[in-house]
């Protein structure tokens, strides 16, 4: 994971890095980034500039909101970023600005300034701007519309039509899985605990073959926030070409992110068909949404897909960003330690080369060291002793692979073993 100066200035300016204490300066928002990065554009200065700068660059900056201290402290947490990176490079994950070449330009075109200044990931990140259908809806849908949704994201596989969804319980579940199942490609916008689902079973293998990416603009350890929850939804539509809302309740995320897409017109919006009365559904037709066929056999992937919202509002044309910087060979690499300083740094790039053809860039799969991310994760939950079953249920891993783990996680030295009864204790690196 390589950062640019641009891009640690704007972590440093709209991200978490670590524990939030009461000292903790707040990151900028969306809205407060936007305001200042337009400030910024106005007066000829990059991100990199004020990092390197500081208040000297900053001359003329005047924002109730956002003062020139609180701008201080924010960039004045280098070193708190140096561990981040490593810790998130340790297991697999990577960061993706705004202004890097890959970023989803489905986001940029659809929000605006009010896309994520960053995204937190692991696996295929070239999955992001394959644009593809978003299943959404409720998390306690009953079985037959599992069962639906999982069949939808089957013939979407068949299709070659990528899977957009939340990756959470029931719905956005069902619809990933049934389109892993079938070879397909799932792209997981995750409102929370990114570093954890990363080690579920559910989606390693996907993550490992590169046909998985699962990402998020909060920060990677975030716990679950009904904010975060509700806000993400946005993401999920404005990264598809097309959604299809399998049930929605009067109330939730499912109908708020619906009625959103509805109102700003992102993408053309399908329901499914049904009986329950307490579903919002033909509220959502009602809306402007369009019915599907009752049945899966009788639904067509391709008429989700109508010709009059090609090219329309919110088309995928590249959009570029304030910052961006062109693509350069002389890449050099900066140490941790240079970021933990403040060192300035050339401009660094991704060295790996750019396809032409989507195609083939999606072909690259992300290694991930998820022995890594489980110790990660032990330190968290085995900071007192626990069974090794316990283990398995909070991390949604088969006790087979938790054993394995465990036993080279002790011969590491990271892990103590008890006895009387067998328990497992997190104690850190002692040999």
């Amino acid at each position: 994971m390589k950062l640019t100066p641009n891009a640690q200035a704007t972590l440093l300016l709209t991200s978490y890095l670590g524990k939030v204490t009461g000292d903790s300066a707040k990151p900028l928002t969306i809205s407060e980034w936007g305001r200042f990065a337009f400030w910024l554009k106005d007066n000829g200065l990059s991100p990199a500039q004020v990092l390197r700068e500081g208040d000297a660059a900053l001359a003329g900056w005047n924002d109730r909101a956002v003062s020139l201290e609180r701008i201080s402290r924010l960039l004045n947490r280098g070193h708190a970023l140096a561990l981040a990176v490593e810790k998130w490079q340790r297991v697999g994950l990577w960061v993706m600005t705004r202004a890097d070449e890959d970023y989803p330009s489905r986001l940029k075109s659809r929000l605006g300034i009010n896309s994520p200044p960053v995204l937190f990931g692991c696996g295929n990140r070239g999955l992001l701007n394959l644009g593809g259908l978003a299943v959404v809806g409720s998390r306690s849908a009953n079985d037959a519309d599992l069962q639906f949704t999982e069949q939808i994201g089957a013939k979407a596989a068949a299709s070659s039509v990528t899977i957009v969804s939340g990756a959470a319980r029931g719905v956005d579940e069902a619809a990933m899985i049934g389109a892993m199942q079938s070879g397909g490609m799932v792209v997981g916008v995750v409102a929370d605990s990114l570093l954890q689902k990363v080690t579920s079973s559910k989606w390693r293998k996907g993550l490992m073959d590169g046909h998985v990416a699962l990402i998020t603009p909060f920060h990677p350890e975030a716990g679950f926030n009904a904010g975060n929850a509700m806000a993400r939804n946005k993401y999920i539509y404005c990264l598809a070409e097309s959604a299809l809302v399998i049930h929605s309740g009067k109330k939730g995320g499912t109908l708020s992110g619906a009625q959103e897409n509805l109102k700003n017109g992102w993408v053309p919006l399908f329901v499914k068909p049904t009986l329950d009365e307490s579903a919002a559904n033909r509220s959502l037709v009602s809306m402007g949404g369009c019915w599907i066929e009752d049945t899966v056999a009788s639904v067509k992937i391709s008429s989700l897909f109508p010709d009059s919202w090609k090219n329309a509002k919110g088309n995928s044309n590249h959009q570029t960003d304030m910052f961006d910087e062109p693509a350069t060979n002389n890449i050099e690499s900066i140490s941790i330690s240079q970021i933990a300083s403040g060192t300035d740094a050339s401009p660094i790039l991704a060295s790996h080369e750019r396809n032409s053809e989507l195609e083939e860039k999606v072909q690259a799969s992300a290694l991930v060291d998820f022995y890594t991310i489980f110790v990660e994760q032990l330190a968290v939950i085995a900071s007192t002793p626990v069974p090794a079953d316990d283990i398995a249920t909070e991390l949604a891993l088969q006790k087979g692979q938790v054993n394995a783990w465990l036993k080279q996680a002790v011969d590491d030295g990271w892990v103590s073993k008890l006895k009387g009864p067998v328990r497992y204790q997190y104690i850190g690196k002692t040999v």
